[in-house]
């Protein structure tokens, strides 16, 4: 059995089990932090709850705990622990990984979450620290919950607040991550940005062509490229044009559209923390031009809680990213989210009023194309009951293949279908 969790939480004042409560639990397992989501009910002693999936059977004595846990193989899961400052603490008796009948202890640690109370509102979270990676062991910096709108903001991909002040290092950094009550692995984040604006008068980027993109004879001609480029943008006319344009492009501008670079969840257990630049099933520094105000994404729970990680701002960027370097800025967002119970994601998808995506990532494009064309099958099986002859037919008549990025360390294909072409076939979710 595996059991999986985020990391450290906001902790409850009272020590004692008066409701049923909601703990994040981590099993050192030989020097790796396996986590899981642990319910307890207390019933004048008497414990009940969940360890993920799994039935919690157990019995409170004063500062002490036992419980048990059995999985559907029969494995029993032991665990003996002492409360104190509101921080369980002791003993988990696990089966070997390896040798039937042996019996293996481990060091574990569990806190609770404060979940806010009363209903779904409007919540603001100021960031003061950002990440450059996504990971498990950060602490979540705000717990929400399914309903809530989160207020909040982000930095750009060099570090950079709206008020021109370096915060974080370089690399883009993100804001959070976020504790999503209800979320377990198995599940799906629906994330959906109701706001993403401009909130500075300045981005930049480079100019140049990312090596991708770039051909031998082309290149020859390129010495002396990769400088930063500063544009101005125009909140009010929703606009970017060039400080210091040279000759050819004194009259060029560019409406706006700004975007998320970056936007992950919690890599699984047994994955070391990835870079803020990576990209992977959890999203990552996907750079599609798709996740804008208006769009909702979906990325797989591995981790209890999610764990979603927002950063790398754009004001705009052309397909592929082919500069190296989007019109990089701050943003302020605004966005909720919804947790879809026990369905399966092959990778990140993008929902808009129009289109349905699938976004593939690779090393290579070959792959990227061929993962997204698999996701976008899985998609087509799982909501609208399609077979993989039937997708086909489909994906023949409607894809549209754009590339997502060229400039990351993985390439990005996305493949849309117009939802218009969709609307004939009965959309029945799977879970």
């Amino acid at each position: 059995m595996r059991i999986l969790v985020a990391g450290l939480l906001l902790l409850c004042a009272s020590p004692a089990l008066a409701e049923p409560q909601t703990w994040v639990l981590s099993v050192d397992r030989w020097g790796n932090a396996e986590r899981s989501t642990l319910t307890l009910d207390d019933d004048r002693g008497a414990l009940s709850g969940r360890l993920n999936a799994l039935v919690v059977e157990g019995r409170r004595d004063g500062d002490r705990l036992v419980f048990t846990a059995v999985d559907s193989d029969g494995d029993l899961y032991g665990f003996e622990a002492s409360q104190a400052d509101n921080v369980l603490s002791g003993w988990a008796d696990y089966p070997d990984t390896n040798i039937p009948d042996v019996r293996v202890r481990h060091a574990f640690t569990a806190q609770r979450i404060q979940i806010p109370a009363g209903p779904p509102g409007r919540r603001t979270y100021d960031p003061e620290t950002f990440s450059n990676a996504f990971t498990a062991e950060r602490a979540p910096v705000m717990v929400v919950r399914p309903g809530d709108v989160i207020v909040t903001r982000t930095i750009d991909s060099g570090g950079v607040d709206e008020h021109g002040r370096t915060v974080a290092l370089y690399g883009n950094p993100q804001t959070g991550p976020f504790f999503v009550v209800g979320a377990n692995p198995g599940d799906v984040l629906a994330i959906h940005f109701t706001k993403l604006a401009l909130n500075r008068d300045y981005a930049d980027s480079l100019d140049g062509i990312t090596s991708r993109a770039m051909p031998l004879g082309l290149a020859t001609r390129s010495a002396g490229l990769g400088q930063r480029v500063r544009w101005l943008l125009d909140r009010a006319a929703g606009t970017a044009r060039l400080e210091n344009a040279p000759a050819g492009l004194k009259d060029y501008v560019v409406p706006v559209r700004p975007m998320l670079g970056g936007v992950a969840v919690a890599p699984d257990f047994g994955f070391a923390p990835f870079s803020a630049g990576d990209t992977g099933r959890f999203g990552g520094n996907m750079d599609s031009n798709q996740i804008v105000q208006g769009a909702t994404l979906y990325l797989p729970v591995y981790q209890p809680g999610g764990l979603i990680f927002l950063g790398d701002g754009h004001a705009l960027q052309g397909d592929g990213e082919t500069t190296q370097w989007a019109l990089e800025t701050s943003l302020d967002v605004e966005f909720s989210v919804e947790v879809l119970p026990n369905r399966v994601l092959s990778s990140p998808r993008v929902e808009t009023a129009d289109a349905i995506t699938v976004l593939g990532q690779s090393s290579s494009l070959d792959e990227a194309v061929r993962s997204a064309t698999g996701s976008m099958v899985q998609w087509l099986e799982q909501d609208y009951g399609l077979t993989v002859a039937e997708a086909s037919l489909i994906l023949g008549t409607a894809a549209q293949y754009r590339v997502a990025t060229l400039a990351g360390r993985n390439a990005g294909i996305s493949l849309s279908l117009d939802k218009a072409l969709l609307r004939a076939l009965p959309r029945t979710p799977a879970n």
